[in-house]
């Protein structure tokens, strides 16, 4: 999710293994990546910040850099929270509504995201809204997140993942989250992130408030 930050799995569902050593060791590589971007870009700017130089903070080649991440508005955007946020979706209980589901699984995430470097989330959630290439990426990124989203949501109403309901459903949602990220970052981030994102789902349940003129 946009707002959210690079994760040490704090969202693995109960039961599932921990990863191989080569998985870790990948985790660990992605992580490094990260952490140099990120500290570039606190130094130096965005737009300044290379991928030369990323790859001589994390001590890796530009080759590796690449290998994991596409371009450098990937290793800005990308996160372990999606996969993880769907699997996390799909072992809550069958009797739970769906938007109690997601309220969880979201804060769930959230909280681990601004426990482990609240700093980096307010930098990737400003680098959406200053940084145009960040914010094109970004809004490509979410058809991947839509894609999985639709897939726990048809599997746990019975529907077709490809039906325009579902598809409308998930979009709203993703776009919803994207637009609480972009808020608050151009309301100089104030204000609680957790209470942003339930006012979105709660337009979301409820639709619109109404005026009490209306």
């Amino acid at each position: 999710m946009t707002f959210m930050t690079a994760a040490r799995s704090p969202l693995t569902p109960a039961g599932n293994p921990r990863p191989g050593l080569r998985e870790r060791k990948k985790i660990k590589t992605r992580e490094a990546i990260r952490a140099a971007t990120y500290a570039l870009i606190k130094e130096q700017g965005y737009d300044a910040t290379t991928i030369d130089q990323i790859a001589e903070r994390a001590e890796v080649s530009p080759s590796t850099v690449f290998r994991y991440f596409p371009t450098k508005e990937d290793i800005v955007l990308t996160d372990e929270y999606d996969l993880l946020m769907v699997e996390e979706l799909r072992s809550r209980p069958a009797e739970e509504s769906w938007m109690d589901s997601l309220r969880h699984v979201m804060h769930k995430a959230l909280d681990a995201s601004m426990a482990e470097d609240p700093e980096v989330v307010r930098i990737r959630t400003h680098l959406g809204v200053q940084v145009p290439a960040v914010r094109s990426r970004m809004f490509e990124s979410m058809s991947e997140t839509g894609r999985m989203l639709r897939a726990a949501l048809a599997e746990r109403a019975g529907l077709d993942p490809d039906g325009l309901e579902v598809r409308v459903y998930a979009m709203s949602l993703i776009g919803g989250l994207m637009e609480v990220s972009m808020y608050w970052a151009e309301n100089d981030f104030e204000g609680d992130l957790g209470a942003l994102m339930d006012r979105a789902l709660d337009v979301l349940e409820q639709g619109l408030p109404r005026t009490e003129n209306h």
